[in-house]
Formats: structure tokens, sequence, C-alpha cells
């Protein structure tokens, strides 16, 4: 799995979780909805700290609790891209 999937599984799960719509997360990140959309669909191949801090204040939570997922294990990933 790619660092972007990741991310992107990790968007949709803190969306039920939250019970928040991607709008809504768009508005409260500042990130573009072309750009959420390129995330969420795959498009997007290197997801940057930057946005990540974004998704994280969207959320309302630190970099360190979005990234608290067994998505992010180096085991799962494949960091060679």
């Amino acid at each position: 799995m790619t660092v972007n999937d990741a991310v992107a599984k990790r968007i949709s799960k803190l969306l039920l979780e939250k019970g928040m719509t991607q709008y809504r997360l768009e508005q409260e990140s500042g990130i573009q909805h072309g750009s959420m959309q390129c995330i969420m669909n795959g498009r997007n191949k290197t997801v940057t700290l930057s946005t990540v801090i974004l998704l994280a204040k969207g959320f309302d939570m630190s970099l360190g609790e979005f990234l608290d997922d067994d998505l992010f294990n180096p085991e799962h990933l494949d960091l060679e891209q």
C-alpha cells in the first residue's frame, strides 16, 4: 500500500468516526476540493507532510494522533516510490 493509499483510508475512517463530510473536512483543513479528490481517488501519488498536517488540523487532532494507526506501520507501506 502506498502512503497516499494509507492517508486516504485514514481520512475515510476518521470521517466515519467523527460523523464528518468530506466537504466539512475541506473547509476545516483548508484543502481545496480538487486536491482532496486527488488524494481520495488515488490520483495523488505523493501526499506531502504539510497536507497531512492540514488534514490533522481539519480533524481537530495532532499530527501524532492522525498517524497513530496501523495503516502507517512501515511494514505495510510501499516506501519505494
